[in-house]
């Protein structure tokens, strides 16, 4: 498996590309920016299957309708946050004085398990307190985890957008992502990679876990 991150919009959001020996991808998140995004697949070689959405805050949707069509592919979101994507109240782009939407997502994340999409196997996990839909998504033989804005490096999500919660944030990063192999790679929503050993040894907001 390649993996590859682009840093777009006004936020420097995180993209993420993820293909396997076949060219076969899958993209995370496409926050802006969207002939950003298509260049680097196409000149990649790749032939995106579908899109995973950790969330759904402006900054990580703002490009999903592009993107979508270009390919003609599905969007994955949490149930919790279906009616997100056209809300610019909940998915926060009204406060920034803006009117970011897309359309309706394919499929619905209704509980936490298996994802099987291609040859692509992830482990979902519900890992809401930065929204109450948030999940993050566990490639576990790539030994990685896209976390959103769950985890950050030497950070935590912000809690207090609509639908935030602080001790919900911290209890779904201690109960689902402290419990992955401390090797794991960590793809936040911001901010460069990190592994899971290094969150627990060194992120100040995890200090007493």
């Amino acid at each position: 498996m390649s993996w590859e991150r682009l840093t777009v919009g006004p936020v420097q959001e995180n993209t993420y590309v993820l293909w396997n020996k076949n060219k076969e991808g899958i993209i995370f998140d496409p926050g802006s920016e969207g002939k950003k995004i298509i260049t680097l697949i196409e000149k990649r070689g790749v032939k995106p299957l579908a899109i995973l959405l950790t969330h759904a805050h402006f900054d990580h949707i703002g490009a999903v309708d592009e993107v979508r069509e270009k390919w003609g592919i599905p969007v994955y979101i949490h149930k919790k946050e279906e009616d997100w994507l056209g809300d610019t109240s909940k998915n926060g782009s009204a406060h920034f004085m803006q009117r970011i939407v897309a359309k309706d997502a394919d499929h619905l994340i209704t509980q936490e398990g298996e994802l099987k999409i291609g040859s692509f196997t992830f482990k979902v996990f519900e890992t809401p307190g930065h929204s109450p839909g948030s999940v993050s998504y566990y490639a576990a033989e790539e030994e990685v985890v896209f976390s959103g804005d769950a985890l950050f490096s030497g950070s935590i999500g912000r809690t207090d957008l609509y639908g935030g919660n602080h001790e919900l944030l911290l209890k779904s990063i201690h109960d689902k992502l402290l419990n992955l192999p401390e090797e794991t790679l960590v793809l936040s929503g911001h901010g460069p990679e990190t592994s899971i050993g290094a969150e627990m040894d060194s992120n100040p907001f995890l200090s007493g876990f």
